[in-house]
């Protein structure tokens, strides 16, 4: 059975995607820690990132860093934060999201219910701040 990810990449499940490419896709996690809180997940099916081939780690942290890199510039932050978790979906993924605090990395302030509206701006900043910074041919149009 194909994960949850593996159908948002498909197309079946809605996303709000500001990366896609060959090998990976980043969109915005529907429980942010904070706006522009995005995932890079890899187009191929692999579990555990210890199990991942090295290139493809290397491509992920490649999108992420450009993503963090972004985040910052877009939502007036001072660093990006990084996590690879992968309890709660069995498909390897990399959060990224925009951090002012060792306080933005407390998973008990995840946002379960984020306001559309809302989500829908910061995927328009991050596609804007990443267009600024060189990546245009793998932002999706908003």
């Amino acid at each position: 059975m194909a994960s949850v990810f593996s159908r948002i990449i498909a197309g079946e499940l809605p996303a709000r995607f500001v990366w896609q490419d060959e090998t990976c896709v980043a969109f915005l996690s529907t429980g942010p820690l904070n706006p522009g809180h995005a995932l890079v997940v890899p187009r191929e099916e692999v579990d555990a990132w210890v199990d991942a081939d090295p290139a493809l780690v290397a491509h992920l942290m490649m999108v992420a860093q450009q993503l963090g890199k972004a985040q910052v510039r877009a939502f007036s932050a001072q660093r990006a934060g990084l996590m690879v978790a992968g309890y709660e979906i069995l498909h390897l993924h990399v959060h990224v999201w925009p951090s002012n605090s060792l306080a933005d990395f407390d998973l008990d302030r995840v946002d379960n219910s984020p306001d559309p509206a809302e989500m829908d701006d910061a995927a328009a900043r991050l596609r804007a701040a990443l267009r600024e910074l060189g990546h245009g041919e793998v932002v999706p149009q908003d």
